[in-house]
């Protein structure tokens, strides 16, 4: 026993160094490999019926899954962001030429002394608005040029996130077993852990995600019947907006209610506010029961944070990774929590 512990020790060192190279060679394509295994969770239902429709013809059926995300998903998705990276620059061109430094400044003044008036303590707070437009703008613009400025980049994590979804839905129960296998649990624990990932993952991405994006494509839509300027970009707000806890998109809706109205468009307004009170307002009460269904339900305020955090840590693809990250979280805090009460009564 004692000769063995030298083997063991140069063993677990040698599996720790190569396991730090090996992330280094894989950091490149780390993103890119976490949204497969995501997709591959929530496509599996889909993979499924293809391949019972192909008669068990894995590879077929997952080529065509990965064909019909292609055409469904990913292509007006790219399509979207370039409307809403461009949506941005004009609004960006707008409030230059349009609002002097003069009047921001002003404006600026005029919040400062109100601010001193209502809270004394922070009188001292500068509101800067043109530096606050401009450093929202350009953060918000700043993640969308990453896709199309870094396009090899783009292409490469591109190629390995369908490449990588392909096997992981071909060979997807393969890797189950083998993770099962080489895993220091117990198999009922293991099988416990991947059932309540499915089913967080499943939960945040078509009921807290899904339902954002659903809801800022019903928003757009609205914007543009009823003469909102920039309706894409404001959709897209709307989306991250129905994230707020209590507020949700009338954080987007309500301003650009008052825009139409101060305009001079009335009937306009009007047609928005019953738009957002009805369409949008009460999709979240129809859809988010057969969205979520049965799963590891996010509080809101959580998937709020983890997202706005996602987007500023990870860029694009924190709008997903983050919530997603969040949930593992509290997943396996919630299994080790369990897993300690069992051994502490044991």
């Amino acid at each position: 026993m004692e000769k063995s512990k030298p083997r063991l020790y140069f063993l677990f060192i040698l599996l720790l160094g190569v396991s730090i190279l090996a992330f280094f060679i894989l950091q490149p394509f780390l993103y890119a490999l976490i949204l497969a295994v995501v997709f591959a969770v929530v496509c599996q239902p889909l993979y499924l019926f293809i391949l019972k429709k192909f008669k068990g013809r894995a590879t077929l059926a997952s080529l065509a899954t990965i064909l019909l995300l292609l055409v469904f998903i990913f292509a007006p998705l790219f399509i979207l962001s370039w409307q809403i990276f461009q949506e941005g620059q004009l609004l960006y061109s707008f409030f230059f030429d349009n609002f002097s430094d003069t009047s921001l400044a002003s404006w600026s003044s005029f919040l400062e002394q109100k601010l001193a008036d209502f809270l004394p303590a922070l009188s001292n707070v500068p509101v800067d608005l043109s530096l606050y437009f401009e450093k929202s703008l350009n953060f918000f613009l700043g993640n969308l040029a990453t896709i199309f400025l870094n396009s090899t980049k783009f292409i490469t994590n591109l190629f390995v996130f369908l490449f990588a979804l392909y096997y992981l839905l071909r060979d997807g129960e393969k890797l189950k077993s083998a993770l099962i296998k080489i895993s220091p649990l117990t198999k009922e624990d293991d099988e416990v852990i991947l059932t309540k990932i499915t089913l967080a993952v499943n939960s945040v991405i078509k009921g807290s995600l899904l339902l954002a994006v659903i809801q800022g494509l019903i928003s757009a839509l609205g914007f543009v019947l009823f003469g909102v300027p920039n309706p894409v970009l404001w959709g897209m707000a709307a989306a991250v907006g129905s994230l707020v806890p209590a507020v949700g998109t009338a954080l987007v809706i309500v301003p650009a209610i008052i825009f139409l109205f101060l305009k001079g468009q009335v009937l306009a307004s009007l047609g928005l506010f019953l738009w957002g009170g009805v369409l949008v307002g009460l999709s979240d009460n129809f859809l988010r029961p057969y969205l979520v269904g049965k799963g590891s339900n996010l509080h809101p305020l959580i998937v709020l944070l983890s997202v706005l955090g996602g987007l500023s840590f990870l860029g694009p693809t924190g709008f997903i990774l983050g919530p997603l990250v969040a949930t593992l979280f509290l997943v396996l805090l919630d299994i080790s929590s369990t897993f300690i009460s069992k051994s502490t009564c044991g």
